[in-house]
C-alpha cells in the first residue's frame, strides 16, 4: 500500500542516508522503479509532475495504476506517491486522487503568499494522512515546464516555512534541473548548513539530483538532505538503451517491434541507474 513519506524521511535523517524520488512517466518506468526498490529492500518515492500526470491521462489514473501495481507485484517496501512541483490547484487534485504525498511549490510567490498557501495545504494534507513538501528559493533550470532562476534560499524564509509543520523542505542551494553546465559552481554548502541550523531535524530535499558528483551528494546528506530527486538521468538511460536497440536493428528482427520488446532495454536501463542511485544515497536495506 501507499504510505506518506514522513516516516521514511525522518528515518533517513536519523540514519544519515537519503531516499530517492524517481519520477515516473508511464507503466514501464513505474514497474522498473518499484521492482528495483523491492529487490534492494529500499523505501522509494515515485514523483509525478503535473505534466507527466496529464500525459498519463490524469492523477486518478496514476494513483490507480500505482496502487494496483504495488498489489500485483507484491511490493512490500514503503512507497510514497508524490506530486512534484505542484501548483495550488494541482495539490488539491492529487489529494482527491489518492496520492500519499504532495509538494506545493510556492517558491515563485512572495514569501507571505507562499506561507499562507503552504499553511492551508499543511492542514488539509495532514488531515488526510498525507505528507507535504514545500519549497523556498527556486531550483534552477527547467523540468517539465517548471522553470526556475536558481536562487539560493534565504535561511530565515526556510525557517518560516518549516515552522508551518511541513514534513520536508526543498531549498535552493545552487542545484538545477536537467543537465548541469560545465561552468556550474556547485552546491552552496554554506547556505545548506545555515538552513539546517535553523530548521533542525526537518528532512531537506535536493532537487536536480542528476549529475551532482558523489562527494557533493554525501556532503549534502551529512547536512540534513534526506530526499534526492532523480528524473533526467533515468530519461537519458532509457533513451540510450532504446536508441542502441533500434540502431542495432533489433526492432526489425522477428517481432522486435512489439512494444514489450522495444521498451524492454530502456526499462532495464532504468533499473540499473535506480539501483546505482540507491547505493549512492545509502537507502538499500533500509525498508
Amino acid at each position: 500500500m501507499l504510505v506518506s513519506a514522513t516516516k521514511m524521511l525522518n528515518d533517513a535523517v536519523k540514519g544519515k542516508y537519503a531516499v530517492g524520488q524517481f519520477n515516473i512517466n508511464n507503466l514501464e518506468w513505474t514497474k522498473s522503479i518499484l521492482q528495483t526498490a523491492q529487490e534492494n529492500n529500499s523505501p522509494v518515492i515515485l514523483g509525478v509532475s503535473e505534466g507527466a500526470g496529464k500525459y498519463m491521462t490524469g492523477f486518478k489514473t496514476v494513483s490507480a495504476m500505482v496502487s494496483a501495481m504495488i498489489d500485483e507485484l507484491g511490493i512490500t517496501v514503503p512507497v510514497a506517491l508524490h506530486l512534484d512541483h505542484g501548483t495550488y490547484d494541482g495539490c488539491y487534485k492529487c489529494i482527491k486522487a489518492g496520492f500519499s504525498s504532495i509538494m506545493f511549490d510556492g517558491s515563485h510567490f512572495p514569501i507571505e503568499e507562499n506561507v499562507a498557501k503552504t499553511k492551508e495545504l499543511v492542514t488539509v494534507s495532514h488531515a488526510m494522512g498525507m505528507s507535504i513538501e514545500a519549497e523556498v528559493g527556486s531550483i534552477g533550470g527547467e523540468e517539465d515546464g517548471v522553470v526556475g532562476a536558481g536562487e539560493i534560499a534565504d535561511p530565515l524564509e526556510c525557517k518560516k516555512i518549516a515552522d508551518l509543520g511541513v514534513d520536508f523542505l526543498a531549498a535552493g542551494i545552487g542545484n538545477i534541473h536537467g543537465k548541469y553546465p560545465e561552468n556550474w559552481k556547485g552546491l552552496d554548502f554554506g547556505a545548506l548548513a545555515k538552513i539546517k541550523e535553523l530548521v533542525g531535524d526537518l528532512p531537506l530535499v535536493l532537487h536536480g539530483g542528476t549529475g551532482i558528483p558523489a562527494d557533493m551528494i554525501q556532503t549534502a546528506i551529512s547536512l540534513g538532505v534526506a530526499k534526492i530527486n532523480v528524473n533526467t538521468e533515468c530519461q537519458l538511460y532509457f533513451q540510450e538503451a532504446t536508441r542502441k536497440y533500434i540502431e542495432e536493428g533489433k526492432d526489425l528482427e522477428g517481432k522486435g517491434f512489439d512494444p514489450r520488446k522495444l521498451l524492454a532495454p530502456g526499462a532495464e536501463a532504468i533499473k540499473t541507474i535506480v539501483k546505482e542511485k540507491m547505493e549512492l544515497f545509502g537507502s538499500i536495506g533500509k525498508a
